[in-house]
């Protein structure tokens, strides 16, 4: 299983939400380059890095952070938060990004979403799957779609797409464990996904679990920021 450290953007400073409320902000470092080298420095390969300006803003917005990180770093990195435009998909690839995360795109502009599939190839683009319960939420969580999660990811799935994020809204930030049974259901109904569970991680044992369901990457946030995970239960994960 790949651990995927996040480092959430806002203000160019490393911060983190609870349940996707800007309210609830916690700055943990003013220079994000600084916890990217940690992560690098530990063994890890990959980098969840969230533009959280953008997706408020809808267009990228920290990309000077993306590309510092990327120039200092071999972490492989991918980029999500406002990504509307092909422009901000150049801009994003052009500053480092390994992969581009989509989640609001994929549900309001299909068309543009699967454009981006064709033209930039599936295995560059992940796509972003925020759930309340089984229903997708778009624009940072702010709002609910009339969509559900598994048509959604049979859609795009049909289309090549390899990589998807999972975030369970409802966990993230409070340190209340994954939802496990959720992924286990998006593993059995497609069992060729590469799924990314993100939310809720709380300990190295969620962690263990969540390997041991066959996931094949976590995002892991609040977690190592508050000291629940250590950097190198993190790094044990990797080979």
């Amino acid at each position: 299983m790949e651990i995927i450290p996040a480092i959430d953007l806002i203000n160019g400073e490393c911060v983190r939400l609870t349940k996707g409320d800007y309210a609830q902000k916690t700055v943990y470092e003013s220079d994000p380059l600084v916890i990217a080298k940690k992560f690098e420095e530990a063994g890890i390969h990959r980098l969840h890095l969230v533009d959280l300006d953008g997706a408020k803003a809808r267009k990228i917005t920290n990309d000077v952070v993306l590309r510092r990180i990327s120039e200092n770093t071999n972490l492989q990195i991918d980029f999500g938060g406002g990504l509307r435009s092909d422009e901000d998909l150049k801009i994003a690839f052009e500053s480092g990004a390994h992969q581009i995360t989509g989640g609001s795109i994929a549900v309001k502009s299909p068309d543009v979403f699967k454009r981006w599939i064709n033209d930039f190839g599936a295995e560059k683009i992940i796509l972003g799957a925020d759930v309340h319960g089984e229903q997708i939420a778009v624009s940072g969580w702010a709002e609910a779609s009339d969509q559900s999660l598994f048509p959604f990811l049979e859609n795009y799935l049909g289309l090549g797409l390899q990589y998807v994020i999972c975030t369970d809204v409802s966990k993230d930030g409070l340190l209340q464990g994954p939802n496990t049974a959720l992924y286990q259901k998006i593993l059995k109904a497609f069992p060729e996904v590469k799924l990314i569970a993100s939310g809720g991680v709380a300990s190295f044992e969620d962690l263990q679990q969540l390997e041991q369901i066959g996931v094949y990457g976590t995002i892991v946030g609040k977690a190592f920021y508050e000291g629940r995970v250590s950097l190198e239960q993190l790094a044990s994960f990797q080979k």
